[in-house]
């Protein structure tokens, strides 16, 4: 045996279960098909979104929660309905949300992980009390964003490997996984070129070697789908209409969805692959650094949403609120794109832009930086979208924005009395305190937490209020995020064969997983959960195989 156990993927989940497994004193081989400078893999690049419980920043903010709220709301997000397929999954849900309701918090920060006072409110819902959504506000940001996030783990594993531990192979691409008698106890693979690309950069794929290493187990932490577009058009679901015929990527190129078919090659057992999770309010990023990049929009609740034809999205799909049911709805109008509609004002207190690299107050944690974004005007990366985005359309008229709308499609599918009649209708909702409204009754709402009065919501107002303006447009993509589906997995993290055995030294964490069991978020995931449902996969895992070892 070349070392205790085998890690695939070294992305969160990976960092935390070698970190694990280090602690426990096992030898451990890290392989990733990256050079080093991808050490984090997709958590690098994220927002660094948590999903926690009654959390004393919760409770600071005026936030009253319960673990028994939470999973209300986890139940009637995650709509689990599959006997057979959500069997673990649904377990490793409720295990998670005791989780983010009890230990996380401190585990994380005795790590030293510090989290943004202000609790966001992601993925609203609005179909009751009893459907999708966060009820209360849980999206906890970790001081640092995603970077902040992975450097306790990336230090403890640098430190295994410097205790002699820990052996990283960058440029490993696993192939296949090796068995004896049935048992998991080997990879083979092709040992690529090496290369200086930068993080996220598409590397070169040029073999230079084979390899082949043998651990008692191994366990896989290689991520998702969503940077395989033809993969994601091969298991889009027909309850999300007809996949779209452009795509932005939300995630390097690296995210290829390689390793969930040799596993299943190997015997293990891929459930809930269907599901999955992608945004509609992607924007060309125009300084891209992987294929198609594309930055995702967390909108405030103010903007207007018109499909390509500028008829206005139905209740409740405002910006924020049903991620998948937005999704679903735009499918079905046949058209790849849709708009947002907004003042100055609105974008200046109410877009946030997903990505490290798109809040360098947060990422840097840098205080002076972050005054700005509490002041007048928008954050610097929000306005450099506005200046150079390709999807962006500035113009002190409707006559003049609408023109310009059009002028960003193939096709002038929009009319000026099409959008005037939905723009006007809207201000004249905002003319008196009352209004049957919907979308106007729920940022009125909004504004009673002091969190998005801070931070995230304007102030009512009419788009063509002059003193608002300028108008802006904003063409909207579909952007590529996450798989919800994967390895089927017990709640050690052991890796099940189709009848629902184990697959005797296989483990399985993070995406590649469904962040647990095979698909822990159900049909739809709350906010916050992907990079929680990570460390929570990865540690159970990682503290599972050093026990089996």
């Amino acid at each position: 045996m070349d070392a205790d156990a085998i890690v695939v993927g070294a992305g969160l989940a990976g960092l935390v279960a070698t970190a694990e497994l280090a602690a426990a004193g096992r030898r451990v081989l890290l392989l990733d098909q990256e050079n080093a400078a991808n050490l984090g893999g997709q958590a690098y690049w994220s927002f660094g979104g948590l999903f926690l419980v009654d959390s004393p920043e919760q409770r600071r903010m005026g936030i009253r929660d319960s673990a028994e709220l939470a999973w209300q709301d986890w139940l009637g997000t995650a709509g689990f309905d599959r006997d057979r397929e959500d069997r673990w999954p649904r377990r490793w849900a409720r295990a998670y949300v005791d989780f983010a309701a009890g230990e996380k918090r401190a585990w994380l920060r005795d790590l030293g992980v510090r989290l943004f006072p202000v609790v966001g409110w992601a993925e609203r819902g609005g179909h009751g009390a009893t459907g999708p959504g966060n009820s209360v506000p849980r999206f906890h940001i970790a001081w640092g964003t995603g970077p902040g996030l992975v450097a306790p783990f990336a230090r403890r594993v640098r430190a295994a490997v410097d205790a002699g531990l820990v052996t990283v192979r960058f440029r490993h691409r696993v192939e296949e996984l090796l068995s004896t008698g049935g048992t998991v106890d080997g990879v083979r693979g092709t040992v690529l070129t090496a290369t200086t690309a930068a993080r996220g950069e598409a590397s070169p794929r040029t073999a230079v070697g084979e390899f082949a290493l043998h651990a008692p187990v191994v366990l896989v932490t290689s991520g998702g789908i969503g940077g395989n577009p033809e993969m994601v058009r091969r298991f889009w679901p027909d309850r999300l209409g007809t996949p779209p015929r452009h795509l932005v990527r939300g995630v390097p190129a690296y995210v290829d969805g390689r390793m969930l078919d040799v596993a299943e090659a190997a015997g293990a057992s891929l459930v809930n692959r269907d599901r999955m999770w992608h945004y509609t309010e992607g924007v060309t990023n125009y300084a891209p650094v992987w294929p198609d990049h594309g930055i995702r929009i967390l909108p405030g609740p103010s903007s207007l949403w018109l499909d390509a034809t500028g008829r206005r999205l139905p209740v409740p799909l405002y910006p924020g609120f049903d991620t998948l049911g937005t999704l679903a709805h735009l499918r079905r109008t046949g058209h790849d794109h849709s708009w947002f509609v907004l003042t100055q004002r609105i974008i200046e207190k109410e877009f946030a832009l997903s990505g490290s690299e798109q809040n360098p107050d947060l990422t840097g944690k840098d205080l002076r930086l972050l005054l700005h974004r509490l002041g007048p005007g928008a954050p610097g990366p929000v306005e450099a979208f506005k200046d150079r985005g390709a999807d962006f359309v500035v113009a002190d008229a409707l006559p003049e924005l609408v023109a310009g709308m059009n002028a960003r499609t193939e096709e002038a599918l929009l009319t000026l009395g099409d959008v005037e009649r939905e723009v006007r209708a809207r201000d004249r909702e905002m003319l008196n305190p009352f209004s049957k409204d919907l979308q106007v009754t729920a940022l009125r709402g909004a504004r009673s937490y002091r969190g998005d009065r801070l931070l995230r919501v304007a102030r009512p107002h009419r788009l063509l209020d002059p003193a608002a303006g300028p108008l802006i447009a904003v063409k909207l993509h579909v952007l590529t995020r996450k798989t919800l589906g994967g390895l089927e997995t017990d709640l050690s993290g052991r890796v099940l064969r189709p009848d629902g055995e184990v697959l005797p030294g296989l483990y399985a964490a993070g995406e590649v997983a469904g962040f647990g069991g095979g698909g822990m978020h159900g049909y739809r995931s709350l906010e916050g959960t992907f990079l929680g449902g990570c460390l929570f996969s990865g540690r159970q895992a990682g503290r599972a195989t050093a026990a089996a070892v």
